[in-house]
């Protein structure tokens, strides 16, 4: 009999969970691992109160998204004026 590895054995999961898997940012925005952070940051600061999480991930993704579209229109205009 084979014996399996359940912290490693992705079948026996609870849906949901996935294994660690190094999230790729695309160049177009942040990653889902940013969002959960910032969301996460936003929760603590906001007292830590239950019930707002969807509300604290929507501002981290609108703030991140804000934030990689000014940093993408900075590096446009340097490239320019080299």
């Amino acid at each position: 009999m084979k014996l399996r590895n359940l912290g490693t054995d992705t079948q026996n999961m609870p849906r949901g969970v996935q294994p660690d898997v190094p999230e790729e940012r695309g160049n177009h925005g942040p990653s889902p691992t940013e969002i959960r952070q910032r969301a996460f940051e936003i929760h603590i600061e906001r007292g830590g109160i239950h019930g707002c999480d969807l509300d604290d991930w929507m501002q981290a993704e609108r703030e991140l998204q804000l934030k990689y579209k000014s940093e993408a229109q900075n590096n446009g205009k340097d490239s320019k004026t080299k």
